[in-house]
């Protein structure tokens, strides 16, 4: 009898596959993934936050142009210090970034903070029960759980469809996400 791997061991795997991607496949894919229909609604003045894509993660920012195109205010997120919630400040398109924290980019200090009212993260692997793995950190779970406190938050994780694995074993502060948007398909985890 095998053990279920762990999440560092799925992780690794689903990395590795998102890795083996070519850049054209990247890129293909994150324009096939925007041109598809959002499984949610977009209202003038709606925020959506979108993140910074580093290593190789799924570019959101044609998703992101077309959701601004559509009347959302774009913010992005700012990392604080480990288990905190993350900040989310206005972002343009053409506003400059800095790096952050962590080292990935981020708005200005400067620019207003606001809450989203939808966020799109990135991640590492996911299932079709909307269970996601990160990097290990638990920023966005946390950041889910305090925001949902106060506010509905619709949470889409974008991944390339390589990135789906059978099960990932989650835990009580594991937060399930509301969709998973691929260049292959939307995944609805939404009960009715």
């Amino acid at each position: 009898m095998h053990a279920s791997p762990s999440k560092a061991e799925l992780r690794a795997l689903a990395l590795a596959k998102r890795d083996a991607l070519s850049d054209e496949q990247r890129s293909a894919a994150a324009e096939a993934l925007a041109k598809r229909a959002t499984p949610f609604e977009i209202t003038p003045g709606m925020i959506v936050s979108g993140y910074a894509a580093i290593r190789s993660e799924i570019d959101p920012k044609p998703l992101l142009l077309k959701l601004a195109a559509r009347g959302a205010r774009l913010a992005l997120p700012c990392v604080n210090a480990r288990g905190q919630s993350l900040t989310f400040r206005v972002w343009s398109p053409h506003d400059r970034l800095m790096l952050g924290l962590l080292g990935i980019p981020e708005p200005s200090p400067a620019a207003a903070e606001v809450q989203p009212d939808v966020m799109l993260v990135p991640l590492a692997a996911f299932d079709r029960l909307g269970h996601r793995i990160g990097y290990g950190a638990g920023y966005y779970d946390y950041t889910f759980a305090h925001l949902r406190k106060t506010k509905h938050v619709i949470g889409v994780g974008l991944a390339f469809a390589v990135q789906e694995t059978k099960a990932i074993p989650a835990l009580s502060h594991d937060v399930a996400l509301d969709y998973v948007l691929t260049e292959r398909k939307t995944f609805d985890f939404r009960s009715d």
